[in-house]
């Protein structure tokens, strides 16, 4: 039995039921210039979720903690962030082929070709941009795909978000409280041809594989690198950010598998090859990396 929901889950629920309903009704402009200026507010107070999303952006830029420039990428990572969420609300009323006019890629071949020659693929991808406008894409581009998702509290908002995304056209499996059976389905997808996307920076798992990420010590999810393993599906980094009021995705060049090697052996060194190229990603468009939990393990828990 799922545990009752408090205040803030009904709360938070409530604002996401509002946001899909509402949104879509209004001028973007004015929608745009709403949630830039909420996004600025919870950035001036500089609370513990801005305060970590600094801490991870100095890693990964190198800039001074407290300098002024750190503060000012601050600002526009929660501007994007927020971005993100003002864009989710009005992405099931946008046509499909809107959605991929306004797309621009670099390397869509990698799918386009490893599936018309009937081989799976694994994309793999940080918390980067709009993700679920680029499952969208993915979707109109003829490629639909299986995911899976962060069990949300209340179970509302889970739903919600679920049917949201069956609505883009994504297979959605929860990453706990399912079947018990999410590596087998995604397995029998791949080995089908087909295509499943997945988060692939933080674990949110006890079975997360020990990479270096930026010089310091992580855990990323051990499910991309082991299907690749497992299943000879092609494993596609991929990282999403803004390009204006649009899109951009850049599909990255397959993760190769070493032949040589135990299972155990061979996933810890696709999983750290992936580490890598989101190193660049990131590095690229840090502004867009929506990061603002504990993701290295030397870091303190707030």
């Amino acid at each position: 039995m799922s545990p009752k929901p408090s205040v803030t889950d009904r709360v938070v629920a409530a604002g996401f039921a509002a946001g899909w309903t509402l949104v879509p009704l209004l001028p973007h402009r004015l929608t745009r210039s709403a949630f830039r200026l909420a996004a600025d507010r919870l950035w001036a107070r500089r609370g513990r979720a801005v305060r970590r999303l600094e801490s991870n952006l100095a890693r990964v830029t190198g800039l001074d903690p407290d300098g002024p420039q750190l503060r000012e990428l601050s600002r526009a990572g929660m501007r994007s962030y927020f971005r993100y969420f003002e864009e989710i609300f009005r992405l099931p009323s946008m046509p499909a082929e809107e959605i991929v006019r306004r797309t621009h890629v670099i390397g869509a071949e990698h799918i386009h070709d490893t599936v018309a020659g009937g081989r799976g693929v694994v994309l793999a991808l940080p918390h980067m941009g709009n993700w679920d406008q680029a499952g969208a894409w993915l979707v109109g581009v003829g490629h639909p795909f299986t995911t899976v998702a962060e069990r949300l509290r209340p179970e509302s908002l889970f739903r919600r978000y679920v049917a949201f995304r069956e609505g883009l056209g994504m297979e959605v499996l929860p990453l706990t409280g399912g079947d018990g059976h999410n590596f087998a389905t995604l397995a029998m997808r791949v080995r089908r041809g087909g295509v499943v996307c997945l988060p692939a920076e933080r674990d949110l798992t006890k079975s997360g594989i020990e990479v270096e990420f930026f010089g310091a010590k992580t855990k990323v999810p051990a499910g991309p690198p082991l299907l690749a393993v497992q299943t000879g599906a092609a494993l596609l980094p991929a990282t999403v950010y803004f390009v204006g009021d649009d899109w951009g995705i850049k599909i990255h060049e397959e993760i190769p598998v070493p032949a040589e090697g135990s299972r155990q052996e061979r996933t810890a060194a696709v999983a750290q090859s992936l580490s890598h190229v989101f190193e660049k990603g990131i590095a690229e468009h840090p502004e867009d990396w929506h990061m603002l939990q504990r993701l290295w393990l030397e870091d303190p828990p707030r």
